[in-house]
């Protein structure tokens, strides 16, 4: 049986190698061991992202807002999931909260804009 710490190394691997989908896998299994790892819930909901699982990757940033609601980049990736899922008006808050925690983040802002004229 792989430890917690093995299964999110193999999985932010995939994620960097840009093997989307099968970094699902171990960093899934990570977070069933510790769903309390914001860490390990943040890089699964990018690979969930990147996989076009766009329902289960804001579930996973969800989760990570909940338990840190100052984390922009958490906030960020809610908002542009919730804009992958046609949601516009409920990505519209917390990509304003992501732009409005870090400013100078051109990317927030174009996202946040294109939710608000989406909405």
């Amino acid at each position: 049986m792989e430890s917690l710490y093995e299964l999110f190394c193999a999985g932010t691997a995939l994620l960097e190698a840009g093997d989307y989908h099968a970094a699902t896998i171990p960093l899934t299994r990570a977070r069933d061991l510790s769903p309390e790892q914001t860490s390990i819930r943040e890089a699964l909901g990018r690979a969930l992202f990147r996989s076009r699982r766009f329902r289960e990757a804001a579930d996973e940033f969800e989760a990570v807002v909940e338990r840190y609601p100052t984390n922009d980049y958490a906030l960020f990736c809610l908002g542009r999931s919730l804009q992958m899922l046609g949601r516009h008006r409920e990505a519209c808050r917390p990509l304003a909260l992501a732009c409005t925690m870090a400013p100078r983040r051109g990317d927030y802002r174009l996202y946040r804009d294109r939710a608000r004229a989406a909405a």
